[in-house]
């Protein structure tokens, strides 16, 4: 049982994961053309970095905090209470950091009818490929994908396992 709410909270860790990438292309979609922001200068492109939670803790322990809804139950009905003392259970879980291209990460575009066009008559423009951003946006809809996958063959088990 504990290593299908592992599987449980890896997916959904990672559904959140590619939720924000899916969110952040699509600013980066609909900023693609925007030459002027509030802080000034084009819209600078963003990115979702993911990093590896490197969080150990036996899942006994991790029953045992206070915001854990299966630590108010019966010692009994945990499955917790059947691991052997010392074992661990590992979350590889990640988690999602948005970042911004730097200030001067911009493509100049030459325009000079554009209200935004400098004395030579270019303009700045964010440093964004379109192409890109829907590779992207595909590879984050895949793993999106292959989460829920991950979790209904997990939920499966599960059932198939208590069918027995």
């Amino acid at each position: 049982m504990a290593s299908i709410l592992t599987a449980f909270d890896i997916a959904s860790r990672g559904l959140s994961v590619q939720r924000s990438k899916m969110n952040v292309t699509a600013q980066n979609l609909a900023n693609a053309e925007t030459t002027e922001t509030a802080e000034g200068g084009p819209y600078r492109r963003k990115r979702v970095l993911v990093s590896e939670d490197t969080f150990k803790d036996t899942f006994h322990n991790a029953l045992q905090r206070p915001d854990t809804k299966l630590a108010r139950t019966n010692p009994g009905h945990r499955p917790g209470h059947t691991l052997k003392t010392g074992s661990t259970v590992e979350l590889s879980a990640a988690e999602g950091q948005e970042v911004q291209a730097p200030k001067d990460s911009y493509r100049l575009v030459y325009d000079p009818s554009h209200p935004q066009a400098d004395e030579e008559g270019f303009v700045k423009m964010p440093d964004i490929e379109i192409i890109n951003e829907m590779v992207d946006m595909m590879m984050a809809s895949r793993a999106y994908e292959a989460n829920t996958v991950s979790i209904s063959t997990a939920k499966k088990m599960a059932k198939d396992a208590l069918d027995i």
